[in-house]
């Protein structure tokens, strides 16, 4: 019974040690939102600034957008779909004006806002009128504010 005393306690000390370094990595990672009702959204990015006062004068002719502060920078965005069709169309809207814009997807859980958005969407994929295109941005932008931001 001795002799397999000692290799059971340095098993056990082994496997304790290793445990303790694998959560501690575990840790210092950054922690996602796990939701049965989170969703991924498209959202169409303006721009990356470094101050939230350069962000806010080249801001200024979009009547709503909203903006994400990651690493340091402001992410301004113009535009949120469900869908990537929409994204696209949303996308050429701005370019047909004259701004050039990027697409992120990012994963949204607040259930009231994509239910709202799906709303949208539905708008947004029967029309192909630039003022329509517009309103429906600023409508979705404006309840992102209401019920998220």
């Amino acid at each position: 019974m001795k002799k397999y005393m000692f290799p059971v306690v340095i098993s056990l000390i082994i496997g304790v040690s290793m445990a303790y370094f694998i959560i501690r990595q575990y840790e210092s990672m950054p922690a996602l939102a796990v939701s049965s009702e989170a969703e991924s959204l498209y959202y169409v990015q303006r721009g990356v600034y470094t101050d939230i006062d350069s962000m806010k004068d080249n801001m200024k002719e979009f009547t709503h957008y909203i903006y994400n502060v990651e690493d340091n920078n402001y992410y301004a965005y113009i535009g949120i779909t469900t869908n990537k069709e929409n994204a696209l169309k949303i996308q050429n809207y701005y370019k047909s004006i004259g701004y050039d814009t990027f697409l992120k997807d990012k994963i949204t859980d607040n259930k009231e806002f994509i239910n709202i958005l799906k709303q949208y969407d539905e708008l947004l994929s029967k029309t192909d009128d630039t003022e329509s295109i517009k309103v429906i941005c600023n409508q979705v932008l404006a309840k992102y504010e209401e019920l998220v931001g």
